[in-house]
């Protein structure tokens, strides 16, 4: 498949340089026409009958795979719900962490973890977004670490290898900018991470709201919030015996459409794909540079972050009214550009000329 054909795929980059993938990605024809076919399916046909719902839970499997193949890892480890924010509840609930717990994140973490880490009753100890500075953060107490694996204000890329270590507290990463961004590998101890959050509407282009959550040792954590998908057999009094692997921890009912287009969505991403982002975001960086402050590392991610000469509300405005769409990171001083296998050279100069022009 060639870019041009690949990127034929998202009807939006007829019109739009769209480059707000960090919060949603462009949906691909395919993945519309999926869950339009499916809706108007259940419509004729109704939503109910044993058939109907083996079709769903086969459904359920093949997305269940393909998350795991973006992971690096087996199905049977991968849970799916609707988003990070699920997956980071999922996680944080099933250690059971009390007043006498720490956990130790970073400053640049997205409310869909901290709120989390806040609301479990643990300590939380928060530091700079540095690996030295929170492994010194780590005391006897620390029960977990929870941090992105890439930050969703500046676009670093932290090392999961030095964080998690032999010893040491467990280790959960949001990963709502790395998954379907850039590689990832979870299939063995190089790389190594307790818990791994997906957010699917974000890099992969799925619907929203679709998610997962990867958990390596699934009998080490609790089953805090069971569903229906959790268990594989119950009593009348609620007691239940859980399914096996991270199925356990599935979040609940996904609607048909929805998985669809998912199942639709995994399937457009093209072998390429990480080469291609990588490359269209050192690209878009070296453009920046000479129009602002960039703070995002070379090489680190498909964000590209920087402080604008003007006012960054006002520059998210005037792009989109050029068709050229941004995202601003409130009380940052940010704006933020999300560079997927999709970005064009010409994105990339509409986005340069209209810093320039604004």
């Amino acid at each position: 498949m060639t870019f041009e054909e690949a990127r034929a795929q998202f009807p939006v980059l007829e019109r739009f340089a769209y480059l707000n993938a960090g919060s949603t990605g462009p949906l691909p024809r395919a993945a519309t026409d999926a869950a339009r076919a499916r809706l108007e399916r259940d419509l004729v046909e109704g939503r109910s009958g044993s058939a109907y719902i083996e079709e769903l839970m086969d459904m359920r499997e093949s997305v269940r795979g393909g998350i795991a193949a973006v992971l690096g890892t087996s199905a049977d480890l991968v849970a799916l719900n609707d988003s990070t924010t699920r997956g980071c509840q999922t996680v944080v609930a099933g250690l059971g962490l009390g007043p006498d717990d720490e956990i130790v994140t970073t400053a640049d973490e997205h409310f869909g973890l901290t709120g989390q880490l806040q609301a479990s009753g643990a300590r939380v100890v928060v530091v700079g977004a540095d690996e030295d500075a929170l492994l010194a953060a780590v005391t006897p107490r620390t029960r977990l670490i929870a941090v992105s694996h890439v930050l969703w204000t500046t676009g670093r890329r932290l090392d999961l290898d030095r964080l998690r270590q032999p010893d040491g507290p467990l280790l959960l990463v949001d990963g709502a900018q790395s998954a379907g961004a850039i590689s990832v590998d979870l299939s063995g101890a190089d790389f190594y991470a307790d818990f791994y959050t997906v957010s699917a509407q974000k890099w992969l282009c799925g619907p929203d709201p679709s998610g997962a959550l990867f958990v390596r040792d699934p009998g080490r954590l609790g089953v805090a919030l069971p569903t229906m998908f959790s268990q594989q057999s119950h009593e009348a009094d609620g007691t239940f015996v859980p399914k096996d692997g991270a199925r356990r921890f599935d979040s609940g009912w996904i609607g048909a459409p929805a998985l669809a287009g998912l199942q639709a969505a995994l399937d457009v991403h093209p072998e390429w794909r990480y080469e291609a982002a990588a490359e269209a975001a050192g690209r878009c960086r070296e453009l920046l540079a000479a129009l602002g402050d960039v703070v995002t590392p070379a090489g680190h991610s498909t964000l590209v972050s920087f402080h604008p000469p003007g006012d960054p509300t006002a520059l998210v405005a005037a792009l989109a009214e050029q068709g050229v769409l941004v995202r601003e990171l409130p009380g940052r001083g940010l704006v933020r550009v999300s560079c997927g296998w999709w970005t064009s050279e010409d994105d990339l100069r509409r986005l340069a000329d209209g810093i320039t022009a604004a």
